[in-house]
């Protein structure tokens, strides 16, 4: 009787883990969302990303969702809170999503041209503005708050110059996005501008701006920046799959080249936490931690 009874729990607990199992991996992530840092307007992440998340739904086997978000914090806190799984993070918001989530965010690659980024301060030719210290009482403006390219690494030249920019220029702009920050020097909103480098030689190449009008007066020293970021606790499995798929993008293939074309790339490589401690310290120092 009691052997009887105790083979009949066993296999009520065995089908009950067998129901369990079934259950956990019928609810086993289907979804990948996927945002970036609004470093352009909307529209323009959507064209760029797009074929991106089309070869990730293949190579993945599961759906993916690109979702723009409205600005560099809510880009932050949406991996933070894991409202999203993949995110572009730019240098500098990588660095705050990692602080913000108690170091529980990975990074796990870079463009190539990541790992030797710069920034480039504009002006209109005409404006009289050649160096850095010419823009001492001029209306400056820099992208979003958060952005690496667009106001951190530009900002730390500039004090390392001398300059300290609340109280050396007229009026300091945020423009919030880097195709903006060019817009604003075109319209004559400012008078200069500190944008991505690679931005700028898009619209250049795209002829958007033309410059004999609008060009380049300095470029910084290179740094590191953007990455494709996922919080720690998605399976590692999935973050191999995802590192792979990216690291397997091949110029040669000519759907591959486009994807990378459209995301500024030569190739992705990998990358790691330690090449963002410079970064990070460099922050520090201005104050934006």
């Amino acid at each position: 009787m009691f052997h009887a009874l105790l083979t009949k729990f066993l296999s009520t607990a065995c089908m009950g883990l067998l129901a369990m199992s079934a259950m956990t991996h019928a609810s086993a992530q289907t979804t990948l969302r996927v945002t970036t840092i609004p470093e352009e307007a909307a529209t323009e992440q959507v064209r760029k990303f797009t074929p991106l998340a089309s070869y990730l739904e293949k190579q993945l086997g599961m759906k993916v969702v690109f979702t723009p978000v409205t600005d560099y914090p809510a880009a932050v806190e949406s991996m933070v809170n894991k409202k999203v799984d993949l995110v572009w993070f730019g240098g500098f918001t990588y660095v705050q999503a990692k602080l913000r989530s108690g170091d529980k965010v990975v990074p796990l690659a870079q463009r190539e041209e990541d790992t030797k980024f710069q920034s480039v301060f504009i002006a209109k030719t005409d404006s009289g503005i050649k160096t850095l210290n010419d823009m001492k009482g001029k209306q400056i403006s820099f992208g979003s708050a958060s952005s690496t390219s667009g106001h951190a690494m530009p900002r730390g030249v500039l004090v390392q110059a001398g300059i300290n920019p609340e109280k050396d220029f007229k009026r300091i702009a945020y423009s919030g996005a880097h195709d903006a920050t060019i817009a604003s020097v075109v319209s004559g909103k400012v008078d200069a501008a500190a944008l991505d480098i690679t931005v700028w030689k898009k619209f250049v190449t795209e002829n958007k701006v033309d410059t004999k009008y609008v060009n380049v007066f300095f470029t910084t020293p290179t740094y590191f920046n953007y990455n494709w970021s996922v919080h720690a606790d998605m399976p590692a499995a999935l973050q191999e799959k995802i590192k792979a798929a990216l690291l397997a993008l091949n110029p040669a293939n000519p759907e591959h080249a486009e994807i990378l074309r459209l995301n500024r790339a030569t190739r992705y490589i990998e990358t790691k936490p330690e090449n963002y401690k410079e970064l990070e310290a460099a922050a520090r120092n201005l104050g934006l931690l």
